[in-house]
């Protein structure tokens, strides 16, 4: 979603909240730093939610735009460049900005033509890991050490008024790219490609107790990778190749002088 005037602007991403006074507060600070692309995944009350609106104090227009989904994949398939916001760092390997640094960058990928999405984690226990996993990197607030507890609505004030500030400093044109970044319905398509193609394969037969943290592991490192739409068909591209029966090679057909084949003879060693 654009300001009004054209210029992109980030989404806003509410993932399970859990209060409708608080989804209501985070439109009111949305709106105050000009903000209005809200999406919802799976809030616990149900939506549209009365207590929301009450809350908002007139922030109606994001509360009546906000959409609803049901996964957080499928609340940023279309974006480009996604911020998950944590206190913990979960010991990910990505990179993390304060909301000031992330402010600046994010205007310059905008100014790229690149789709944007910012991620709020639930009240009680903020993003989970899976959830982290599908960012291309991290907002922390800095804050006292002794006490990093803030709401929802304080985490999303503090990020949008950073983004604000920084928007006369924004790039009055945008750049040109010969190459659209893979969107992250993309990514999520080739993450499942490799694993479907890997179960098919047994090789998460004797490891299954670490599937779910290779996985993570496989999606933090094509996230931090910054993927093109087009390296992502050459993915593809290989990954269907690799699937293909595996032929027949010149060694394969020599054998060690008893006239059976080389790939007869290793069958027969292992």
């Amino acid at each position: 979603m654009s300001d009004g005037q054209g210029n992109p602007q980030p989404v806003i991403i509410l993932v399970e909240p859990q209060m409708g006074e608080n989804i209501g507060a985070a439109a009111r600070a949305m709106l105050n730093f000009g903000l209005k692309d809200l999406r919802l995944v799976a809030p616990r009350d149900g939506w549209p939610n009365g207590r929301a609106i009450a809350m908002a104090s007139h922030a109606d227009e994001v509360l009546e735009n906000a959409r609803l989904y049901p996964t957080t994949e499928a609340a940023i398939a279309d974006l480009n460049y996604v911020y998950a916001t944590t206190a913990r760092r979960r010991d990910v390997i990505k990179e993390i900005a304060t909301p000031r640094a992330a402010a600046t960058a994010l205007h310059a990928r905008e100014a790229e033509g690149l789709r944007c999405g910012i991620l709020f984690g639930k009240e009680s226990v903020g993003l989970s890991k899976a959830d982290v996993a599908l960012a291309d990197a991290i907002i922390s607030v800095p804050l006292n050490p002794k006490f990093t507890s803030i709401n929802l609505a304080q985490a999303v004030l503090l990020v949008a008024y950073e983004y604000f500030q920084e928007t006369s400093a924004a790039p009055p044109v945008r750049l040109h790219r010969e190459q659209r970044p893979a969107n992250k319905e993309e990514l999520t398509h080739l993450f499942n490609r490799i694993e479907a193609e890997l179960e098919l394969r047994g090789y998460f037969e004797p490891i299954q107790h670490r599937r779910k943290t290779l996985l993570r592991n496989m999606r933090n490192m094509f996230q931090r990778l910054g993927l093109l739409e087009s390296d992502v068909r050459a993915f593809q591209g290989m990954i269907k190749g690799l699937a293909l029966p595996r032929r027949e090679t010149g060694d394969d057909r020599k054998g060690d002088g008893d006239g059976k084949p080389a790939r007869e003879q290793r069958r027969n060693r292992s």
